[in-house]
């Protein structure tokens, strides 16, 4: 089949998988299921709301089709990671900047959110040895996740730093940050014309819609280095390696006490040394993740306690009425929805087994957070942590005629995807 014909293909798969997840639970709704999801398949709802502020994302996008590609060809390396992160954060916030301020800061206060708890954290020790049992007394978020996040806000807290919009920054700082990080394990993996070929799909992608602002954006800087990291070891020998490796160990289970479920990410590194037969850089890794496992648990939290108390709050709440296979569509649809339809593409394109062991990693453990049943429905932002190491795919479209086609594709999809629903993040 010809490469246009495969293409139109592909796009039609990708819409076909959308609208039956949407019809699905249409369908669910109609048979009188309570889903909480306004707008299917996404946790949003509709509200088509074009004004004078879609000239921020239309300026960046115009800018990236135009420029990007070219510029990220021929500038120095670690100007191109700066430039990056700039982009990708300028992106997110160009696209919020659409319901004004309030699209910045509005979900951080939202009365499922971590920040309206800060203030039930009192001693760091008291909280953590009280977390699981007390869980139930905790917003939505906080009942979801481990007690990482809002230990380190009452931390910000404390130190004078617990406003909104600080911590909406934080949020949007760590997702731009991701975008580097990822950049940087492509270049290890697959060489530096890959990585500068996937810059402008990695900085740009539906996903920022998210980015701006959701702690999901966070975890996805904090993991995205610490899969960067283990991966870097993997390449190094002696000192170096044990550092990087000990730096990756840590900061990955730092990540597990952000977030369950990216325990999973480290699917990604491990497949790399399971690739360059570098099974040092695991052990060390290993070692240092044993270390905060070990501080936590001294402290007081077990983390399997409180997965296991996380769980039950799930299935007592809006899980126990989203069906497991349908919601394993709706999950995919999302997910799809959030890479974008060049990326759909590009994954069918796709033939470099370098870049493939990233990106077939990340989705091995995507199925596995869907499978797991932890995650129905609202990963467009959960995944995001996910999502963001399989956008590198799109390097495949940077060499074809239609690159900044592709490119446009995902700038058009995303403004419009914004403008005509509204996500709570």
């Amino acid at each position: 089949m010809r490469a246009p014909r495969a293409s139109w293909a592909i796009l039609g798969a990708w819409v076909a998988l959308i609208l039956a997840a949407r019809f699905v639970l249409q369908d669910l709704v109609a048979s009188g299921a309570h889903l909480r999801i306004p707008f299917p398949p996404l946790d949003a709802s509709l509200d088509w709301r074009p004004n004078w502020r879609l000239v921020f994302p239309v300026a960046v996008g115009v800018a990236v089709v135009v420029a990007a590609p070219g510029v990220a060809r021929r500038v120095r390396w670690p100007t191109l990671l700066a430039g990056s992160a700039v982009l990708g954060g300028a992106w997110a916030v160009a696209l919020a900047l659409l319901d004004g301020v309030h699209g910045l800061v509005g979900s951080v206060t939202l009365g499922s959110e971590y920040f309206v708890d800060i203030g039930r954290v009192g001693s760091p020790g008291a909280f953590l040895h009280g977390f699981v049992s007390r869980l139930a007394e905790y917003s939505v978020h906080v009942q979801g996740h481990p007690p990482g996040y809002l230990l380190g806000l009452w931390g910000l807290d404390r130190v004078g730093l617990g406003s909104v919009g600080v911590v909406a920054a934080l949020e949007i700082v760590g997702g731009a940050l991701a975008i580097p990080a990822v950049l940087i394990a492509v270049r290890e993996v697959a060489g530096e014309s890959v990585a500068r070929a996937a810059a402008p799909f990695v900085a740009v992608a539906p996903l920022a819609i998210w980015v701006a602002t959701s702690a999901d954006a966070l975890f996805a800087g904090v993991s995205a280095w610490a899969v960067t990291l283990v991966i870097l070891a993997t390449g190094r020998a002696g000192r170096l390696r044990a550092g990087y490796a000990l730096a990756g160990g840590l900061l990955l289970a730092v990540t597990a006490f952000l977030s369950y479920g990216l325990v999973l990410l480290a699917i990604i590194p491990v497949a790399v040394a399971i690739h360059r037969r570098c099974w040092p850089s695991l052990l060390i890794a290993a070692l240092g993740g044993l270390v905060v496992f070990a501080a936590f648990a001294a402290a007081g939290f077990w983390w399997f306690d409180g997965l296991a108390a996380t769980h039950t709050r799930y299935y007592a709440g809006v899980a126990s009425r989203r069906p497991y296979l349908q919601f394993l569509l709706v999950d995919l649809a999302c997910f799809l929805i959030a890479l974008g339809p060049a990326i759909a593409v590009a994954l069918g394109r796709l033939r470099d087994r370098r870049v493939w062991l990233l990106v077939g990693s990340a989705m091995a453990a995507v199925a596995l957070a869907a499978l797991s049943g932890m995650s129905k429905g609202e990963v467009e932002r959960i995944w995001l942590p996910f999502s963001i190491w399989v956008l590198p795919a799109g390097a495949v479209l940077a060499f074809g005629p239609r690159r900044a086609g592709w490119l446009a594709s995902q700038v058009a999809f995303t403004i419009v995807l914004q403008t005509l629903v509204r996500s709570p993040w």
